[in-house]
């Protein structure tokens, strides 16, 4: 299945400034699978050590960090000399050997020469345990559940793909029928890349559910394992109480809804926990809409979404018969998911800060604003075709943005103070951005 990650990293492979590279990411979104797959079109040869239970490395890079003895000790490894011009080096797992996470600095250092990718699903939260981390000497690439594109593609529907990123919008109107069932299969099987790869082989919706479960019994059971003892029951709980977070109408973040009486500071490190392994995306309200966003940034008020649309349905356990034909009383829980959906995308999207705003009284809210670095673009997401927009409408009369746009199920349209951009369509936010004046 093609990852648009791979063109960031022949992009990495090609650059003569290149530092060690760590892709970071969620439990099973595909690291190892991309960085094999990397190696396997772009080197001659690949060396991959996954560094969990290898006592071999530990004793390796626990003795010292002298850049030769450990290129000796990686090619009596691999039975053969390392040629660092086709060769590529995988350490997976890296968290598990905090000596092999410092190496980097000495390879970065001492021997550019050899090119050297990492992961490690839980390195954000390694990095609050006293691991001393190459600060400067490494490069990151974030990898995510597969975009709508990405499973577009997975589904051998290319050509569907390449009306979307020509813009094609006179035919994907033509067709927008197809996108939109399209899109609903996306928002039950989501973008983890076993779940994908399921349905595009067999089309079962019941299978697709049966590893989106296992999925979730897997970060479960890494709760248990990884976190902190005192903190598990909080992670616990916090995890699942974002479905009910989701469906409320405002949806920003109450710790309320965990227990009642909780307050921020008990699900403090509960939630920095969840963060730093990628399963959940913190949205900050800014308080205004001025560049930079970050500047404007409210830490007491945010939205939290979970890493991937179909992991949030199977948690609800939503039937995919109530999903894909329509059920009144799926009505609320439709906004949720689209929401979700909307934000997975925009997390794909480089250049791109996401954020919310709501006005003082809370009377207005815009779902996301976004950041590109020049430009602030208020969106405003609908999960069917009820195209009243008095929110993003009062927001564009009072703060003029360039663009402002909506997201819906209805049509591709341009209007003088906005742009409604089809929800099959919201990667092409970038696009969309630079053909306006």
């Amino acid at each position: 299945m093609y990852r648009t990650a791979m063109e960031a990293l022949l992009k990495w492979k090609d650059n003569n400034k290149r530092k060690p590279l760590i892709i970071r990411g969620a439990r099973q979104v595909g690291k190892t699978w991309l960085m094999k797959e990397f190696g396997r079109i772009a080197f001659d040869e690949t060396i991959y050590i996954n560094m969990e239970k290898n006592s071999l490395m530990e004793d390796l890079f626990s003795a010292d960090l002298n850049i030769t003895r450990l290129i000796t000790g990686l090619e009596l490894f691999a039975g053969h000399k390392i040629n660092s011009e086709t060769t590529l080096i995988i350490f997976d797992e890296v968290r598990e050997i905090p000596a092999a996470l410092a190496s980097l600095k000495y390879f970065n250092e001492n021997a550019p020469e050899y090119k050297i990718v990492c992961a490690g699903s839980l390195l954000g939260v390694a990095l609050h345990h006293g691991t001393s981390f190459p600060v400067g000497k490494v490069e990151f690439l974030d990898l995510f559940p597969l975009s709508f594109s990405e499973f577009l593609l997975a589904l051998g529907k290319e050509q569907y793909v390449a009306l979307l990123n020509d813009g094609n919008y006179d035919m994907i109107t033509t067709y927008k029928r197809e996108f939109i069932d399209l899109l609903k299969h996306y928002y039950f099987v989501g973008g983890m890349p076993e779940a994908v790869l399921s349905f595009s082989e067999e089309r079962n919706f019941g299978e697709v559910r049966e590893i989106q479960q296992r999925i979730l019994e897997s970060y479960e059971q890494d709760f248990s394992k990884h976190a902190p003892i005192e903190a598990v029951s909080r992670i616990r709980m916090l995890w699942n109480s974002l479905p009910s977070q989701l469906a409320r109408e405002n949806k920003k973040f109450i710790y309320g809804i965990i227990k009642e009486g909780a307050r921020a500071k008990d699900y403090e490190i509960a939630l920095m926990w969840l963060s730093d392994c990628g399963l959940v995306h913190k949205v900050h309200r800014v308080n205004a809409p001025g560049l930079p966003l970050k500047s404007y940034e409210d830490l007491k008020a945010f939205k939290l979404f979970i890493v991937d649309v179909g992991l949030l349905s199977c948690m609800t356990r939503l039937r995919q018969d109530v999903l894909l034909d329509g059920n009144a009383l799926f009505t609320e829980f439709k906004g949720a998911l689209t929401e979700q959906y909307v934000l997975q995308q925009l997390k794909t999207l480089s250049g791109i800060e996401t954020y919310y705003w709501t006005n003082d009284n809370n009377t207005s809210e815009i779902d996301f604003l976004i950041d590109t670095g020049n430009a602030v673009i208020p969106i405003e997401v609908k999960a069917e075709v009820n195209l009243q927009s008095k929110s993003l409408r009062a927001f564009a009369d009072k703060y003029h943005p360039d663009l402002s746009i909506r997201t819906s199920m209805s049509d591709y349209k341009e209007q003088d103070w906005m742009l409604n951009l089809p929800l099959y369509a919201i990667e092409n936010i970038p696009s969309s951005t630079q053909k306006r004046p």
